[in-house]
């Protein structure tokens, strides 16, 4: 069995289909349909943890131990709890600016954002009065509202609108009791024992949600982290969670990541692509980090441009949207590995993002080294060929039907000569341009 990810959560039985009607059913078939046009998003992790240069706010969680193995923040626990903790004294992203972050993401290709909010630690990213564990407030040196920040620039740019939350709080009392027992990613007591505590913890949770939606100015998409949370013994409420976040935004998109069921609108396979017996049957997210890890960890490695824009390629071509992670550095900037892949992969969607945006898939695997996608519109479909397939000066399109079709380059828009060889259509490699990192594209027009 394939092993799984420490933070990875398994998704819940029945989590990718739910055939039942809802009120906002309708709503949200047209609000999918518009998702699913934007295909390419990215999603920031920024926290204490960039601070600590650290796998996000895992090591905080004692039983979670693959995520101090090898690279622990502190050797003793107690310690790492507490300096953790202590590192809203020291976050303080002077060289934040986040409208060069979406003249970045925008150039990038990026279709939507989704900033998180909180993670499982707790820190507020917002400018929440339900704790001061927060950006800008008495204990930050940073006097800024950063979400309100991302979000006006980001929107300023045409980019969508999400917003992480994680429904898990590890530094509310009343989630982990300050108590000394062992704590793990779940809450340190028994709800159903303590109905008293756990209604105060629902009820921050509802008022948090109420803060993100109403003070922010129109939000797309509510991204809920903590796939443990919010049903069972952890029972959050959701169905008066939703009402309360769509009380300002009737037409949101709501992710209840791994639960299934009404709010898990849409599904986020994490850290994969599925495989073409695992596709789901509802619309769907792959949400793949730009490195190892989803948030700034300085020794992080990234994977190349050639192997995300095949990513992309791949996830489309499937019916997938996919997400990227980028992990702003404690400073509030990118690294320099980041900005030239992003700038690569933006190069190459705007030779070839008409195949990409605003296109549907048919289920049916990949066809030796062609990837095939279909307009919305279903008029056209487009090929992709990644440029380490190219290795011969014919490239024979057997899978295209070329013969009753016109091939056009999408990089030059030039209709294509299509040759014959034995009973076998080909381009000569010396017709196309051949870009230098990624795929070529062919746009196929049937006659």
């Amino acid at each position: 069995m394939k092993e799984v990810r420490g933070d990875i959560e398994e998704a819940k039985t029945n989590s990718w289909a739910d055939q039942q009607q809802y009120p906002e059913s309708q709503m949200l078939q047209e609000r999918l349909d518009w998702f699913q046009d934007l295909k390419f998003g990215v999603i920031f992790h920024y926290g204490l943890y960039a601070q600590a240069g650290i796998v996000e706010s895992w090591q905080l969680s004692e039983e979670d131990l693959w995520a101090r193995e090898g690279r622990a923040f502190r050797d003793d626990f107690q310690q790492l709890q507490l300096e953790y903790w202590q590192l809203i004294s020291q976050f303080d992203p002077a060289k934040l600016d986040t409208d060069h972050w979406a003249e970045v993401c925008k150039a990038a290709g990026f279709k939507y954002c989704i900033f998180t909010t909180k993670h499982h630690d707790g820190f507020n990213l917002f400018n929440t009065l339900e704790t001061e564990f927060k950006i800008g407030g008495k204990l930050s040196p940073f006097k800024r509202d950063i979400l309100q920040e991302v979000f006006t620039s980001f929107r300023k740019a045409g980019l969508g609108i999400g917003a992480y939350y994680s429904k898990a709080d590890w530094y509310s009392p009343f989630y982990w009791l300050d108590d000394g027992t062992k704590k793990g990613r779940r809450a340190s007591y028994d709800p159903e024992e303590r109905p008293d505590i756990w209604a105060r913890y629902v009820a921050f949770v509802h008022r948090q949600i109420h803060e993100i939606t109403t003070q922010y100015g129109e939000v797309d998409l509510l991204w809920l982290d903590g796939g443990w949370c919010g049903q069972g013994k952890e029972d959050l409420q959701m169905d008066r969670l939703a009402e309360i976040a769509r009380e300002n935004q009737p037409e949101l998109i709501i992710v209840d990541r791994m639960m299934g069921g009404r709010h898990e609108n849409y599904v986020t396979p994490e850290r994969k692509i599925p495989n073409e017996d695992e596709i789901p049957d509802k619309v769907w997210e792959s949400n793949i980090p730009i490195g190892n890890d989803w948030g700034y960890v300085p020794s992080d490695t990234f994977k190349s441009s050639q192997v995300l824009i095949e990513t992309l390629i791949d996830v489309v071509s499937k019916g997938g949207n996919l997400i990227l992670g980028v992990g702003p550095t404690p400073e509030g900037t990118f690294t320099e590995e980041e900005t030239a892949i992003l700038a690569d992969i933006g190069a190459w969607l705007d030779q070839y993002g008409e195949g990409i945006y605003e296109t549907r898939s048919k289920r049916k695997s990949k066809q030796n080294q062609w990837w095939f996608i279909y307009h919305k519109a279903q008029q056209v479909h487009y090929a992709f060929c990644s440029v380490r397939d190219l290795n011969e000066e014919k490239i024979y399109l057997d899978e295209i039907n070329a013969e009753k079709a016109q091939v056009i380059d999408l990089a030059t828009n030039r209709v294509l000569s299509v040759c014959s060889e034995n009973g076998r259509s080909y381009i000569s490699k010396t017709m196309i341009r051949i870009p230098s990192v990624g795929a070529i594209g062919l746009k196929v027009v049937n006659t």
